[in-house]
């Protein structure tokens, strides 16, 4: 009888850890954007880049107004846009990040290129950015791009939140944000070293439950 106790005993436990390591085991989100997601707004199509886009990357990244809450070196030519666009490229066929170059619905011209960046599966978590060219401003275009790819985001994807960071100087990021019911989530000083100064950053998240179109 004794006998028959320690095992049941020892039987028990095996089921314990076998319970423990099944509720315990890794879930992450499984990302693939393959075949490449089109996305359509009222007034937009987020299309996949072109080797042929390179000319309007360059005019976004080599402008200095532009590039002013960017902390990354201006782009000295189109070969180096070109570049970048088949680095961008790349990650997409990798399931790591993604961008989309935006175009007006009557034209197969970019105006701005915007996308998911430090995708973490295990966390079911991606970062936005988006960028346009100057002419676009004010027109509400980078609201209504960032709400149609918070909607693949959430409601194709699966992911459970979207972060964005920038500059707590960039009033109009900000807005663009806050109309698409991102929440300021933390404020951050000098905790980035770039071209030879401390700079700020400002996070802002949404959750998918607080999404709606």
């Amino acid at each position: 009888k004794l006998i028959f106790r320690i095992s049941s005993i020892c039987v028990l436990k095996n089921q314990d850890k076998s319970i423990s390591h099944h509720k315990h085991k890794k879930i992450m989100l499984t990302i693939n954007f393959q075949p490449f997601p089109n996305l359509e707004s009222e007034r937009l199509v987020l299309r996949r880049l072109k080797d042929s886009d390179a000319p309007e990357v360059f005019k976004i990244r080599s402008n200095p107004e532009r590039m002013k809450f960017v902390p990354r070196p201006l782009l000295q030519n189109e070969g180096e846009a070109l570049a970048m666009i088949q680095m961008m490229n790349s990650k997409i066929d990798e399931n790591t990040d993604i961008n989309w170059g935006v175009c007006l619905k009557n034209s197969d011209k970019i105006i701005g290129f915007m996308g998911f960046y430090r995708v973490q599966p295990d966390n079911f978590r991606a970062e936005i950015g988006y960028m346009i060219l100057p002419d676009y401003d004010g027109k509400g275009y980078v609201s209504e791009a960032v709400k149609a790819m918070l909607n693949y985001a959430f409601n194709i994807v699966g992911f459970h939140s979207i972060e964005a960071v920038i500059d707590p100087e960039n009033g109009a990021s900000e807005k663009v944000l806050l109309k698409n019911g991102f929440r300021k989530e933390a404020h951050f000083v000098e905790n980035f070293f770039w071209n030879n100064e401390f700079i700020s950053s400002a996070h802002y998240g949404i959750l998918k439950n607080d999404f709606t179109l």
